[in-house]
Parts: structure tokens; C-alpha cells; sequence
């Protein structure tokens, strides 16, 4: 958390700075855990300073600001980071702000409360070498079929942790990976190798109808209140859940099967044993 819907709301929370000019780049004074800031931040201010925004992007889980001479800043809020436009929820985990001139806000924020974070300035070279098709799979919000199928049936890991790797495919996490195979109707323990053409097909269904109803709802706040929007509102998917985080409680599908937890990967993984049976689907 953040995942895909989350950075998707927070990009085009923030889209409002295209054409904005950076004044400045500085680190507020933070007692708390420091983020990682490349390269170090008087050196990151001189580089962007005067430069024009002239995109807000997305890649996977991080917002990209993209500059006029060819950088890239990318903001990669992992935990808890947030990137906002209005004041943040505390002043104490603020991390980063950038100063604008020439748009219709003055500064964008980066706020991050555990301080795992990162904010990289790069240039096209750079942001190839981390970020290039190498190292990112296709976005999961866009991605196709066959490209899905071709770059997990091979795979012997079960399918839930295989949604997770970032190289296969770009911006799904723990969250989203629960609700899409209970939507899909796919145990989270089969193998990729065992899925058949129409489990295939009802997955690539499913990560294009949570994301997108993700995306729409702006994300999802948990319960300890961290993930907000630009305009620091929460998100509303949170009361959508199918499964996430409802160890214990009836299937809202089925009515009929509880939701079980298991751990996958160091990582907890909710499903329905009624609506999501370890045999092939019918």
C-alpha cells in the first residue's frame, strides 16, 4: 500500500502542475526516519530548478514528473507515502516540497509517515536503466491477454504471488491481488502452470474491473486512516472489499463460505474456500 489505484489517484490528483515551473526543490527539517532523496537534494534542486513540468505520468506504484530538458522525477511512495497539493496530515513526516511558480498551485508535497519512501531525479538514461521494460513489466491497468498469459503461464509460483512480481506485471499489490483472484474465482494457491484458457481470461477480466473500480473510488483507506488523495480526502474502495482483511466474516459472494487467511510469500492472502475452489474452475 500504495498500490496501482492509489498512485493512479494520486497522478491524476496531481496532473494540475503540468506546465508549472519548479522554484525550488527542498527537504523540510524531519526528525523522523529519513527518506532515501538521489542524487542528494542541493544537487537535485540545482538540476531541476527552472525546469518545466510538462507531464505528470505513472509507472507501476510511482508518480513520475517528467521535466523539459528529459528528467525524471519519480516518486516512489511505497508504505505510506503520499503526494499531495494541500497541507498534510502531519507536519512532522513531511519530506519533500517542491515550489512552483507559473500554474495554478504553488507547491507539490511529498509526506511519508514510516519513511520508506524514495525520490529519485533521473535522466532518460537512468530512468531506462531502473525502469525500462528490463526491469518493469506492462502496466496492469492496460495490459492485454495474451501479454498476461505469456508472461505468467509458464511460471510454477503460485498464481497470488506471481500477480505480485513487478517484473511480469506492473502495479498490483497484496490488496488487489486478494480482491482480483476472488473475483476471478481462482484460489490464490493454484499454480500458473494449472490455470486453463478460461481462468486466464476471467483474471485478465478481473484485474481490469477491481483496478478500474479502484481507480474510480480513488483507492482504498484502511483502517489506520494513512493513504489519502492529492486534496488529502480519503478513498472510498475500501468499502467495496470483497475479501481483503475479512478473515473470519461470510462471503459476501456466496453468502455461504468464510473468508480464510493465509500467508503467501510473508505476505497475508484472504479467499473464499466456496467461491474460489483449488480445482480447475467450472
Amino acid at each position: 500500500m500504495p498500490e496501482l489505484p492509489e498512485v493512479e489517484t494520486m497522478r491524476r490528483g496531481v496532473a494540475a502542475v503540468t506546465g508549472s515551473r519548479i522554484v525550488r526543490v527542498e527537504r523540510p527539517a524531519c526528525r523522523k526516519r529519513p527518506i532515501a532523496i538521489s542524487p542528494r537534494i542541493d544537487v537535485l534542486n540545482r538540476r531541476a530548478e527552472g525546469q518545466q513540468i510538462v507531464s505528470v505520468d505513472r509507472i507501476g506504484k510511482r508518480v513520475v514528473l517528467r521535466l523539459e530538458r528529459g528528467d525524471a522525477l519519480v516518486i516512489e511512495p511505497r508504505m505510506t507515502g503520499l503526494v499531495l497539493l494541500v497541507g498534510p496530515p502531519t507536519t512532522q513526516h513531511l519530506r519533500l516540497r517542491i515550489q512552483l511558480s507559473g500554474g495554478s498551485t504553488r507547491e507539490l508535497l511529498f509526506w511519508d509517515r514510516r519513511g520508506l519512501g524514495t525520490v529519485r531525479l533521473l535522466m532518460a538514461r537512468e530512468f531506462d536503466a531502473f525502469y525500462g521494460p528490463d526491469r518493469m513489466g506492462p502496466d496492469a491497468l492496460v495490459i492485454d491477454l495474451k501479454t498476461l498469459q505469456s508472461r505468467l503461464h509458464r511460471s510454477r509460483r503460485a498464481i497470488k504471488v506471481a500477480l505480485l512480481d513487478q517484473r511480469a506485471l506492473a502495479g498490483i499489490g497484496n490488496l488487489y491481488a486478494s480482491e482480483i483472484l476472488h473475483r476471478a474465482m481462482i484460489d490464490p494457491r493454484r499454480r500458473c502452470t494449472g490455470l486453463n484458457r478460461g481462468e486466464w481470461q476471467r483474471l485478465h477480466d478481473a484485474i481490469r474491473e477491481v483496478l478500474e473500480s479502484a481507480v474510480q473510488c480513488e483507492g482504498s483507506t484502511l483502517a489506520d486512516g494513512t493513504y489519502r488523495n492529492a486534496l488529502n480526502e480519503a478513498g472510498g474502495y475500501q468499502n467495496h472489499h470483497r475479501v481483503y482483511d475479512r478473515a473470519n466474516e461470510l462471503c459476501l459472494s456466496c453468502g455461504e463460505g468464510v473468508i480464510t487467511r493465509i500467508v503467501q510469500a510473508q505476505r497475508s492472502t484472504f479467499y473464499c474456500r466456496i467461491c474460489q475452489r483449488r480445482t480447475a474452475a467450472r
